[in-house]
């Protein structure tokens, strides 16, 4: 009815301006909203996408086991200390038995607990394919609207469906270890191509020159942006976490300019994702004799994909 409109409306107005005044309930609202989808979380992110854009976003990423976690605990402490607040989005493998984040990060972080200039969220990425979930860029740009100075994201790692992370994120952080070994070979086709930085934690393990050495050689490979910064950490010990903080903060200098065509290359990604989804469910139930006969036609080779997904399109129209 109106009413309820009107009531769902007011609501969402009200926890829009508790959002925006940096409320950490309603941020912690607004994210779940943003998770669930649906028509709420369309309102409230339309209300504040024109709130938006003044935060960094940093991603971290890199294979599991490299210290990513630690390291960000160690950058969060380098941030507090010259005084910006903290959002962080830690994208968890789906808990098989709740489909929830199992929350791992969390505990891991768990010294800035206390800390009311920091907000750490567990995402589950519920089994999308990108290392972030499909509610990771709304959630992005809620955390932005509640007025944090640093947007940091973690994803999940898995090696290289991580490409994702760089088009949300202003600064793309690969973390490796010196004992990865043949794991930097196979993530130099996916991961080590959208790193903006290259870090080397554990760095006071014996092959940790090595390691930095081989991402070195990889980089030659690359057919752009060959001059990516290496930097050596110990997270566990803060070392090397300043010089990390100083080169993502001169990149993102250098990039400052760029960020409203970042975040409309970003929408067009978006809308592009929306369509595919939609799409894909018509596509599934769509039952005219038409489809089933172009389905039977591919599934014997009489038709290749490409050319019946293009007939499939004109069928659903």
């Amino acid at each position: 009815s109106l009413s309820d409109a009107a009531r769902v409306s007011s609501t969402s107005s009200d926890i829009v301006e508790r959002l925006c005044a940096g409320d950490p309930t309603a941020l912690a609202r607004c994210i779940s909203l943003m998770e669930t989808g649906g028509a709420a979380a369309d309102r409230i992110h339309r209300r504040i996408v024109a709130k938006t854009g003044r935060a960094e976003v940093i991603g971290f990423t890199g294979a599991p086991g490299a210290g990513k976690s630690t390291l960000i605990n160690a950058t969060i402490a380098a941030l507090r200390a010259r005084g910006r607040t903290v959002a962080v989005a830690a994208v968890d493998p789906s808990s098989p038995i709740f489909g929830g984040a199992i929350l791992g990060d969390r505990v891991r972080m768990r010294r800035h607990a206390e800390d009311p200039g920091v907000f750490i969220r567990s995402v589950a990425s519920r089994g999308h394919l990108g290392g972030l979930s499909e509610s990771i860029h709304r959630i992005v740009d809620v955390m932005d609207a509640a007025g944090r100075d640093v947007v940091i994201l973690e994803t999940v790692g898995t090696g290289q469906s991580e490409v994702e992370v760089a088009e949300i994120a202003d600064v793309c952080v690969v973390v490796n270890a010196p004992n990865m070994g043949d794991d930097v070979q196979a993530m130099k086709a996916g991961v080590l191509e959208i790193a903006d930085v290259l870090v080397v934690n554990k760095a006071d393990l014996p092959l940790a020159q090595r390691a930095a050495d081989q991402l070195r050689d990889m980089l030659k490979l690359r057919h752009d942006k060959r001059d990516v910064p290496i930097v050596e950490t110990v997270a566990i010990k803060d070392t090397g976490v300043e010089t990390l903080l100083a080169t993502i903060e001169k990149l993102l200098a250098a990039r400052a300019g760029d960020k409203q065509k970042a975040r409309e290359r970003r929408m067009r990604r978006l809308i592009a994702q929306a369509d595919v989804y939609r799409i894909y469910d018509r596509l599934r139930d769509h039952n005219g004799g038409e489809m089933e006969h172009l389905i039977k036609a591919a599934a014997a080779g009489e038709i290749g994909i490409a050319e019946a997904a293009e007939k499939a399109l004109k069928i659903i129209g």
